[in-house]
């Protein structure tokens, strides 16, 4: 097994819902940490419809692993933010029986 370079720096956020005082919810994003990952981009694709272009890239995010129920292990629905941009996490795997990385399959999507 090839070791990954963990050398990006990403705040893992976990969403949180809020009453809107109108009867619904906004979401907001709470940071839980940081981890240090790397990311492996995949093909992209670009769609449009009504004059907006979403172009979106699925991604392999490898981070430590962590424990089940830890704040540190990544799951599906929360996402990482590097700066400005942001990864969504759809799925995570362990990436050996021994569970020493986790890899976090992931998308980020930019609307222009």
């Amino acid at each position: 097994m090839t070791l990954p370079v963990l050398n990006r720096k990403l705040v893992l956020e976990a969403a949180q819902r809020t009453p809107d005082l109108a009867g619904g919810f906004a979401t907001s994003w709470e940071p839980l940490g940081t981890l240090w990952a790397e990311i492996k981009a995949g093909n992209g694709a670009a769609r449009g419809a009504n004059a907006l272009q979403l172009s979106r890239v699925p991604l392999k995010i490898t981070v430590r692993g962590a424990q089940a129920g830890s704040d540190a292990r990544p799951i599906a629905g929360q996402r990482f933010r590097e700066g400005s941009r942001v990864y969504a996490i759809l799925a995570v795997t362990e990436q050996d029986s021994r569970a020493r990385y986790l890899v976090c399959h992931a998308a980020e999507e930019v609307a222009r």
